[in-house]
């Protein structure tokens, strides 16, 4: 008689790349960059694995981003600081999530820069 555990976790490095390449939607159409990514997460967070660290490492850096836009809009009146924020924060929203990508295909785990741990 054979045992079939259907509670196993899947390992789909590729579905982990697409999570992590989705935060890009938001340079691409203007949204999406925290919606998908937390979607995909809270859908398949218990089928693959990986996925529960993948997913709460990218809500955490996107909620970051936007805090610090919206820290910056005021800033700008402070000799012009705000600008430079959201420079970076364009850099990094760009460039972090496609780094991640390729450690997620990998198999390590990802690493984001100035994220603020909402989600433990």
């Amino acid at each position: 008689m054979e045992v079939i555990n259907h509670s196993a976790k899947r390992t789909d490095t590729s579905l982990l790349v697409i999570t992590h390449l989705t935060q890009l939607l938001g340079y691409v159409i203007g949204f999406g960059s925290l919606v998908v990514p937390l979607i995909i997460w809270l859908t398949t967070k218990d089928k693959v694995e990986g996925m529960n660290e993948h997913g709460k490492s990218i809500v955490n850096f996107q909620i970051s981003l936007i805090l610090y836009i919206i820290l910056s809009i005021p800033a700008i009146l402070l000799l012009g600081l705000g600008i430079l924020t959201l420079i970076g924060a364009g850099l990094l929203g760009f460039i972090i999530p496609i780094v991640n990508a390729v450690r997620a295909s990998n198999g390590e785990a990802p690493t984001y820069f100035m994220t603020i741990r909402f989600i433990s």
